[in-house]
């Protein structure tokens, strides 16, 4: 990724226009990658209706575990080649050590893909069953659940091939991977289900399809690309690399991870409290997975721009541009922000508005969703911290910060109380686990932060840049 006076724009060009350049690319391919779920969710609930939008929530801990893999190997890979890049490293044949990064990255992405495959095909019910699915709920996920898990080794390879093609300074490439699959899947979507009829399932095969053409999009494009000159020998698996990998892309997988925990406890306390509730077992399993997912489009946003800014802190960080790599944080800390406050007054003012896109329900499933919005995305506005600064610790090499960061929210902050709060405040109580396991997280980001950009190699203690002046 030289200019034409050879020099690495990372390190040259001004800290905003990377930003623009890697993360709108980033937070659009994120948008798109969402929009799988989305689009399931939005044409399972106008044909099946409630136990679809339940059913698709029951599974989505599997859809976690693909984004875990993919960004273990997708961030780390990515994360490794950019430090290694910066360092100038050389292997014995004065070749660039860091495309083993990349290949080893991508034989792990696949495979893991396939183990996935394997396991949920292996053991659907009992997996099914033990994520929280109600018996009125469960032929449907199986059927969703059996056709998509075939698509999980591409899903994976197109996730993680996305992060590996921003290494190599392709961020557009990235978003063309994901739009084409996206728009793949929507349009089969409406023709497998409305036309066909063919319900869950032809949800599925639509996005097992569009899955499987965004991976092939992606490793066309590492093919093709200048920047990373892949040859055989660096698809061979070396515990060197892979462990050098795995340490850079487990604080953003652990966050993944913790998510995925988080769901399954979410859906068996949703299925228990709900029951003892007016509302029953099904309507707080269907909302809280339809508002998961609208939260993940804001989430996007927020996670294509802490990818965005990989690689610019990665090389600078490498390179002992340490003025650089403070300033692009705190610029990605500003962007987020703005999203962070729009996102938070969409969720307070048209939670109604939002949950009606997704079918019909009954007056008890629109105050449970209403009330959902507004209480467990109540501290929305802070959000933005925590993926940021996990990410950015990873970035620079600090993957055991990076990895308690990521576990803040999810882990050691929401998981317990997630058991602690509903047996005072019934189902209510897990609402409010949210608001305050996001300050919690959103506070340590702050301290840890803090601490690591007051450290004398950054040389200066600017303030927080503004959007249109900072460089």
């Amino acid at each position: 990724m030289m200019n034409k006076g050879g020099k690495n724009p990372l390190a040259e060009e001004k800290v905003n226009k990377l930003l623009r350049q890697f993360a709108v690319p980033s937070i659009i391919a994120m948008l798109v990658s969402s929009l799988y779920n989305i689009v399931d969710q939005f044409f399972i609930g106008r044909s099946v209706g409630e136990l679809g939008n339940a059913a698709t929530n029951i599974s989505f801990p599997l859809s976690i575990s693909c984004v875990a893999i993919a960004l273990l190997f997708g961030i780390g890979g990515s994360a490794a080649f950019n430090i290694s890049s910066g360092r100038g490293e050389f292997d014995a044949e004065e070749k660039e050590k860091s495309v083993f990064y990349i290949g080893n990255a991508i034989t792990m992405l696949f495979g893991c893909g396939v183990v996935l495959l394997i396991i949920t095909q292996l053991f659907l019910t009992p997996l099914l069953q033990f994520f929280g699915s109600p018996d009125n709920v469960l032929e449907y996920a199986k059927v969703y659940t059996r056709i998509v898990a075939y698509g999980f080794p591409f899903v994976i390879l197109a996730t993680g091939g996305g992060n590996l093609l921003r290494a190599a300074g392709k961020p557009r490439h990235t978003m063309i991977c994901n739009i084409t699959g996206a728009v793949v899947n929507t349009v089969l979507d409406a023709i497998f289900v409305f036309v066909c009829g063919w319900g869950m399932a032809g949800a599925a095969y639509a996005t097992v399809i569009g899955q499987i053409i965004s991976a092939a999009l992606a490793m066309l494009f590492l093919k093709q690309s200048k920047t990373i000159k892949l040859e055989a020998r660096h698809f061979l698996l070396k515990p060197a690399f892979v462990g050098r990998i795995s340490a850079l892309g487990a604080a953003p997988c652990s966050n993944q991870l913790a998510m995925m925990i988080v769901q399954i406890v979410m859906n068996k306390s949703l299925k228990h409290y709900g029951a003892l509730s007016s509302y029953g077992e099904a309507i707080p399993i269907a909302c809280a997975g339809i508002i998961s997912k609208v939260n993940m489009l804001y989430m996007s946003f927020i996670i294509g721009l802490s990818q965005g800014l990989q690689p610019i802190v990665s090389y600078n960080y490498g390179s002992g541009k340490y003025k650089r790599v403070k300033k692009a944080y705190l610029l990605a800390s500003a962007y987020g922000l703005g999203l962070s406050i729009l996102a938070f007054a969409l969720f307070q003012f048209a939670p109604r508005q939002i949950i009606s896109i997704f079918g019909n329900g009954s007056d008890a499933y629109y105050e449970f969703a209403t009330k959902y919005f507004k209480i467990f995305l109540f501290f929305t506005f802070l959000n933005f911290l925590q993926p940021i600064t996990s990410n950015f610790y990873t970035a620079i090499g600090k993957s055991v910060s990076g990895i308690f960061l990521s576990l803040t929210r999810q882990i050691i902050f929401l998981l317990p109380l997630l058991v602690i709060f509903p047996k005072a405040a019934g189902i209510d109580g897990i609402m409010y686990a949210g608001p305050v396991a996001d300050f919690m997280a959103a506070a340590v980001s702050i301290l840890m932060v803090g601490i690591e950009l007051r450290r004398k190699e950054y040389r200066d203690n600017e303030p927080m840049p503004r959007l249109q002046e900072a460089e």
